[in-house]
């Protein structure tokens, strides 16, 4: 008696999973997750929302694999600045940005290489 076949949703085609998914990413932003925690926000217009949020409404990005460019919440990056989140462009591997709470996030959308600046 084998096992019964399981199929989950629109990925499992002819009885496999799906290997690969599209995305319209560009990029890809990652904001340390642990640094967000340890500011406790500090970014957006109240200044309560976490970087990778803030910088996506900033941006008018949406959230997922549909939106232009992917900011992404990742585990810890391993800088861990005093009072500031580490962001990566997948862009720009070599340059890490360290953004303090309250920075202008018209500065970090142009330091991330992400505006038309």
């Amino acid at each position: 008696m084998g096992r019964p076949e399981i199929r989950r949703g629109p990925a499992a085609v002819a009885g496999r999973l799906k290997t690969r998914v599209r995305s319209n990413w560009s990029n890809a932003i990652l904001v340390c997750s642990k640094c967000s925690k340890k500011v406790g926000g500090g970014f957006g217009p109240n200044g309560k929302q976490s970087l990778a949020k803030a910088l996506r409404k900033h941006l008018g990005l949406k959230k997922g694999r549909k939106s232009a460019v992917g900011i992404v919440e990742v585990k810890c990056l391993g800088i861990c600045p005093k009072n500031a989140v580490t962001v990566v462009n997948t862009d720009m591997p070599g340059e890490w940005q360290l953004v303090e709470p309250g920075a202008d996030l018209d500065q970090v959308a142009a330091a991330l290489a992400l505006s038309d600046d």
